[in-house]
């Protein structure tokens, strides 16, 4: 798999999820198998360049490269500006999202509210693509609403425009994340366009990778909300897809350092006030995809003080099993 000169380790890509991939997580995800990741989106809006959020989202401090920003707004030339201010800050390669569906990114028009104007697409991507000298690529929806998934379209528009890599999630606008993601259009995107696709949506499971693979054709495929919680699905993909084979689970003493260590990351990375509320939610997405912790969520997540919750998420770890029917 490769975008532009860059040659990825293999073809599993970590999504960019607002309030997740933060550096932190994406070396996670790429220490234990993923080839590729982006970084949360930063909005293309200068006034937010340096706010605390968007210089945290933009940290790419010995992360191995590509380094990709994922970048979002609607306007041509503020896009363009971005990608410019982000490149020059070290980024390698500019992904522009025209995937989320979030209102707050929808309401004023960008996001996956941009598939409605396919002229306004069309522009934005010229603009960014003749602004830096780096791969452009781009992630959408199939479309806005299950009666128009115009998603062929777009990517035959991004293909002209010189976007080097399409991400496609199986979802509509309108579908959020609701049903089951669909891939026969994803299927019809690789087949209307020469550069490399990568499917998305609903693969949580080396089967399931497997399986959206031969449905697709696409070139890679992207994980988000599946490798929430257990970061090493991705070796068991890439594991599978190479030798058709399922490899053993981490035992419980790497589980347990894949946690420790993490929160101590976050702490390190936000400082401690900041990171314990920020360690919570990726407590309890472990703790989701381990048998019996679920008991202990609710009082792990209360604790307000990093000591306190590092030692406390220690001694509920001693016992600790792997789900195996959820990591293969």
């Amino acid at each position: 798999m490769q975008i532009g000169p860059h040659q990825l380790d293999n073809n599993l890509f970590v999504a960019p999820m607002a309030g997740v991939s933060d550096l932190i997580y994406r070396k996670l995800c790429r220490a234990w198998g993923a080839g590729y990741s982006i970084s949360e989106m930063v909005s293309a809006k200068e006034d937010l360049w340096h706010t605390k959020k968007s210089s945290i989202r933009r940290n790419h401090k010995d992360e191995s490269s590509p380094r990709a920003v994922q970048i979002v707004g609607s306007e041509p030339e503020q896009l363009a500006k971005a990608a410019r201010f982000n490149v020059d800050n070290g980024a390698d390669i500019i992904d522009i999202n025209m995937g989320c569906p979030a209102k707050k990114v929808c309401k004023v028009l960008a996001g996956s509210a941009l598939l409605a104007d396919e002229d306004l697409v069309k522009r934005i991507l010229e603009a960014v693509v003749e602004e830096v000298d780096v791969p452009v690529t781009l992630k959408i929806r199939t479309g806005t609403d299950e009666n128009n998934r115009n998603g062929v379209r777009i990517a035959k528009i991004a293909e002209d425009s010189g976007i080097q890599c399409l991400t496609v999630h199986g979802r509509t606008r309108a579908c959020r994340f609701k049903g089951e993601a669909e891939y026969e259009t994803i299927r019809k995107i690789k087949q209307s366009v020469n550069i490399p696709v990568v499917a998305n949506g609903d693969i949580n499971s080396p089967e399931k990778a497997k399986k959206v693979l031969a449905i697709t054709n696409a070139d890679a495929i992207m994980l988000g909300r599946a490798a929430q919680g257990q970061p090493w699905l991705f070796r068991a993909i890439d594991h599978y897809l190479k030798f058709n084979k399922k490899v053993l689970p981490p035992s419980s003493e790497e589980v347990r350092t894949v946690i420790l260590t993490h929160l101590q990351e976050l702490y390190s990375f936000y400082g401690k006030e900041s990171g314990v509320r920020i360690a919570r939610k990726h407590i309890g997405w472990y703790y989701d995809h381990l048998t019996d912790m679920q008991q202990y969520k609710k009082s792990v997540l209360t604790i307000e003080e990093a000591d306190t919750q590092l030692n406390t998420v220690r001694k509920q770890l001693q016992n600790i099993k792997i789900k195996m029917e959820i990591v293969a």
